[in-house]
């Protein structure tokens, strides 16, 4: 059997690929997207159950009304048989496609191998889909740095307390620290404080001196400053300590969270003496040191890359968004964090060059790539990771909570082994080895190898993933012969077509 050839895949359909989806099928090109989720929005837009609360206003969200346009312009393109939508499954590998057997260049165009994303146990269903040009939409994820106690129960990703929110309509906890650095921070403890829980404090580790030399940029989005209004008035509404130059330097408890301790920081990140304080009674802290962008499936193909004003690995695309890979387009946080305004912008400009009407219509996306971008540059540099946060850790402390691997093992393997790349060190200390392949503690693991900051190459061995999410033998072997690709699930389509979408308030391209 002989698989379907789109003329266009997108991977993800977040805020991005929702528009390079449209985009695309827009201009004639055949598109399948393939998405981890269950249901269209990303993490940006997570929402409920669409069969569960099919009416769903959008409570909380920023952007609703964009979503709701992309919504229907890809609903619309499913129902006309120009997008197909492959819900609930993980891209796993990618090749350039050179025929039946592959290992051809990337002007042959793509082979994605899929697998489902839920129902482990169930009996392995692998899926080949081949596309003549790919977009990439693959979003970020929390970046995260180790503490003495972040393995406790009770602490999550400051953006994984959102997502629990939005997705399930509770909160995992009760009584809240949110930690970190940049603006996310005040949205998590406005949508907690809003939703019923207590945030006791959120701990900012900048001055926000940083802004200063950068408020001609940050002026130019004047959308940025009326929502970051918003999440400071939720916070005076509801009492919450704000604390600048502050970072979690411990977290306490015996079976789960019970406190935290925090410490005021020198201009070098390092913890001040005398300015310790236990915050007792929290049974949840969210940490959020920014976003890392997913790069292990443009990696694999060879994408050209380089690091961020934060320090973060990103994918470098042209102006037409198309990556050093003919052929493979980038959107989104891929190419560098930056919200999902930028997102949207981007996936329109990647959308309409894969679809092969690359010029039409972009000089407002294009205007707002510059501005976005900009500003996302801004506040990375106004918002930089403490220096100092190496000197947190204690030697037990737990850096690689797949495999366990402690601080004082990669300082070691580092000092006394010559581990002086991620590499060298995930293979001396296995830091890295474990379900989550470094996801969570590579960038933490690159710096300690280095002993400050790790540079691109470091943190490129730390994304390249040859099989970006975990498998089965058995899905391996039941990739036999390429099957055809059709809608996997008519429930799946008939819930989406069902969707009560209010009416649009403003016109498809406003």
């Amino acid at each position: 059997m002989t698989a379907t050839v789109y003329d266009v895949a997108v991977v993800g359909a977040g805020p991005a690929g929702l528009a390079a989806a449209g985009a695309a099928a827009e201009r004639g090109a055949t598109v399948v997207c393939v998405d981890g989720n269950d249901q269209p929005g990303g993490q940006f837009w997570r929402h409920p159950d669409e069969q569960a609360r099919p009416a769903y206003d959008g409570a909380g969200h920023h952007g609703w009304k964009t979503y709701l346009r992309l919504r229907r312009r890809f609903e619309a393109g499913r129902t006309s048989g120009q997008i197909t939508y492959l819900p609930g499954r993980h891209v796993w590998m990618l090749q350039a496609d050179g025929g039946p057997a592959g290992g051809g260049s990337a002007g042959d165009g793509f082979v994605l191998r899929t697998n489902a994303a839920h129902d482990v146990g169930a009996r392995p269903e692998a899926a080949t889909v081949r596309a003549r040009r790919l977009v990439l939409c693959t979003g970020g994820h929390d970046r995260q740095l180790p503490v003495p106690g972040w393995d406790l129960p009770g602490v999550m990703a400051a953006g994984g307390i959102q997502g629990y929110l939005k997705t399930n309509g509770t909160l995992p906890g009760t009584s809240m620290v949110i930690a970190g650095t940049g603006p996310f921070l005040l949205p998590v403890a406005a949508t907690v404080a809003e939703a019923g829980g207590t945030v006791r404090a959120v701990c900012e580790s900048t001055n926000l001196t940083g802004w200063l030399p950068r408020l001609g940029t940050a002026v130019r989005v004047p959308s940025k400053g009326l929502e970051g209004a918003e999440y400071v008035a939720a916070l005076v509404r509801h009492r919450i300590p704000y604390r600048l130059r502050t970072a979690v330097i411990a977290i306490l408890g015996t079976d789960r969270v019970e406190a935290v301790r925090t410490a005021r920081l020198d201009a070098a990140g390092q913890p001040l003496p005398g300015t310790e304080r236990t915050i007792e009674g929290v049974d949840t802290v969210g940490l959020g040191w920014g976003f890392t962008p997913q790069l292990e499936l443009p990696v694999s193909l060879g994408a050209a890359t380089t690091t961020d004003a934060d320090g973060s690995l990103i994918c470098t695309v042209d102006g037409r968004q198309e990556s050093s890979v003919p052929g493979l387009y980038l959107a989104g946080e891929i190419t560098g964090v930056g919200g999902a305004v930028l997102a949207v912008a981007e996936g329109e400009i990647a959308g309409a060059a894969a679809g092969g009407r690359a010029g039409q219509g972009r000089r407002r996306e294009d205007r707002t790539v510059r501005t976005h971008r900009a500003f996302a540059r801004a506040m990375h540099e106004a918002h930089p990771v403490p220096a100092g946060w190496q000197e947190w850790l204690e030697d037990d402390t737990i850096v690689c909570r797949c495999e366990e691997v402690t601080a004082g093992e990669i300082t070691g393997a580092r000092d006394d082994l010559g581990a002086a790349d991620a590499r060298s060190m995930k293979s001396m200390t296995r830091a890295g080895m474990g379900w989550c392949q470094g996801r969570m503690c590579g960038f933490a693991a690159a710096c300690l190898a280095v002993g400050g900051v790790a540079d691109e190459a470091s943190l490129r061995s730390v994304a390249k993933r040859p099989v970006a999410h975990p498998i089965t033998l058995a899905e391996v072997a039941a990739l036999g012969e390429p099957p055809t690709i059709d809608e996997p699930d008519a429930r799946l389509r008939a819930a989406a077509l069902d969707y009560q979408l209010p009416p649009d308030p403003q016109p498809p391209h406003a």
